[in-house]
């Protein structure tokens, strides 16, 4: 179905005639309850998008765009276990990771939850034996230092969570994230760590991906160095992954292995045995806090009707800023330094799901689909790229992400800290009139002959659309619902575009060429003579100053 062509995309040509050049200031003035009108709260989650460019009759075309897109059937067609992964034949039930009733799910008669309990029974003995000292290395030490080597959802959202609940952390416990290739990730960290205390926590789906098994591997020589033995790998590897017979070929005892499976998408496996360092530093009563926010806002989304559904209200504004307002960039900006690896964690989950120009029935898009994603703790960005935002005329909607209380309560920090997210939030959609401008100049006593010169620098056009999302807290179950908006959100857009979010074959061409590359690079010269000039030059390059 080509929605551009529907009477609710219509509609929303005209209010975009009628909106893309109305003013946030009017528009708040002219509805003394806007943030009443346009913010939601949920379980301490406050969502305020009031500073969006759209009004209330603009809101429910995009609420009617969401239902001709049969949002809430496809939704209902996810949590029920259809195979809406269609491209590779897959459910797409990630959120019965989050399940926490002790019922079927999806359904009695596909009931994934006696493989889930099983598994996070496994994860809870092993983070309670790690926590209190019980699990031992081959000298007999107590682990100390957990490396998770993994890469995209196997890395990402461990190492958000992990550093956004670090105030939570065991204190004798040390968590590190090794995902690149390059061994300047790798080599500085086995350098400082004892491998008598380390622990190695290899997540990989397939157990083949390329980054994750080269590092996998020179994990295991440094400890074999050490340990001599082969046995010690059972005391300091451990394998999360949907094929166990690699991860025994590579030493890793089974009762070592746990397991994920084909219907958990990698950017949306945190909340399998994937999240086990994430457990192992906040505890499995901490990590059962983040599946039930997670879990909270999975009820939300499936029971709230469409108007004052944070997920699908996030989505359609990102959908409004994309399709309607020609916004082509969104900046994520978190406040707190604790969820610095926000950004990194949306950008995969967003661009890897919906960034895609076939639609689910193999037609080019009508429309373009998902903007550019990309972010950075916003009080750098405020000394870094926010000039830009302010007064370099591009259109860039934001996401301004805080939390009302610190986790780490240091006197004098916070109320700052937040002074300048809503200040930004506000400079940004309300900006400064050349009036304004000319108001503080005059009563700085500046001359009318300097006032001329420096006003046009003075002044900011403002009426930048953003979101604030305000937590009470950053604790485990916040984030859980933080993180599950965004899913959804993702979800919901994938929707509208007529996009299959599940799958990401713009992934494996550079997987393929870089395997058919790699002989060149280890000197066979067979394979020059099918490269391209280019590549046969940078291989030469290589073969002259490079190393192995």
């Amino acid at each position: 179905m080509n929605l551009t062509k529907t009477a609710e995309w219509q509609a929303l040509l005209g209010h975009r005639s009628r909106l893309q050049d109305r003013h946030l200031r009017d528009l708040f003035a002219e509805d003394a309850q806007r943030f009443h009108h346009f913010s939601h709260e949920l379980d301490g989650l406050l969502v305020d998008y009031s500073k969006q460019r759209v009004d209330r009759a603009a809101l429910n075309d995009l609420v009617a765009l969401a239902r001709s897109a049969e949002v809430e059937q496809w939704r209902d067609r996810m949590f029920a276990g259809e195979k809406i992964n269609f491209s590779e034949n897959r459910a797409v039930l990630h959120t019965a990771l989050r399940h926490t009733d002790y019922t079927p799910f999806p359904s009695a008669e596909d009931n994934v939850m006696p493989q889930v309990h099983a598994v996070r029974k496994q994860m809870r003995d092993i983070v309670e034996r790690v926590r209190s000292g019980l699990w031992r290395g081959f000298k007999g030490d107590a682990i100390q230092n957990i490396v998770n080597i993994g890469i995209g959802g196997s890395d990402l959202g461990p190492k958000l969570a992990t550093r956004a609940l670090s105030a939570q952390q065991h204190p004798g416990l040390h968590f590190y994230y090794v995902s690149n290739l390059d061994s300047a990730h790798l080599a500085p960290l086995i350098e400082r760590l004892d491998p008598r205390t380390t622990l190695f926590i290899v997540a990989s789906k397939t157990f083949t991906t390329q980054e994750t098994s080269i590092n996998a591997h020179t994990a295991r020589n440094w400890l074999l160095a050490a340990a001599t033995e082969e046995w010690a790998i059972a005391k300091h590897f451990i394998a999360v992954t949907s094929n166990p017979s690699k991860a025994m070929e590579f030493g890793i005892p089974e009762q070592n292995i746990l397991q994920i499976w084909d219907w958990v998408g990698g950017r949306y496996s945190l909340w399998s045995a994937v999240g086990l360092s994430v457990a192992l530093a906040i505890g499995m009563r901490g990590f059962e806090r983040l599946l039930e926010g997670a879990e909270t806002m999975d009820k939300h989304f499936r029971s709230a009707p469409l108007e004052k559904n944070l997920p699908v209200l996030l989505a359609l504004m990102s959908i409004w800023n994309t399709n309607f307002l020609g916004a082509e960039t969104t900046a994520v900006l978190p406040y707190n330094e604790s969820l610095r690896h926000l950004p990194g964690f949306l950008q995969q989950l967003e661009m890897e799901s919906n960034g895609k120009t076939v639609s689910r029935d193999g037609e080019p898009l009508a429309c373009r689909a998902n903007p550019i994603v990309w972010g950075e703790i916003g009080v750098n960005g405020q000394h870094a790229f926010f000039q830009l935002l302010h007064q370099g005329g591009w259109l860039i909607p934001c996401d301004f992400v805080v939390a009302a209380s610190s986790d780490y309560p240091l006197p004098g920090h916070q109320a700052p800290l937040l002074a300048n997210c809503l200040a930004q939030s506000s400079a940004l959609a309300f900006g400064k009139t050349e009036q304004q401008a000319c108001i503080e100049l005059a009563a700085q006593g500046l001359k009318e002959s300097d006032i001329a010169k420096l006003l046009p620098h003075k002044v900011f056009a403002g009426n930048q659309p953003s979101n604030t999302i305000l937590m009470s807290s950053l604790d485990p179950f916040q984030l859980g619902m933080l993180l599950a908006l965004y899913e959804h959100k993702v979800f919901v857009q994938g929707v509208v575009w007529g996009i299959n979010s599940f799958d990401q074959w713009g992934v494996e061409l550079g997987k393929q060429l870089a395997n058919s590359l790699l002989p060149a690079l280890q000197g066979n010269p067979e394979v020059d003579a099918q490269l391209d000039v280019s590549t046969q030059g940078l291989i030469a390059y290589f073969r002259r100053y490079g190393n192995n």
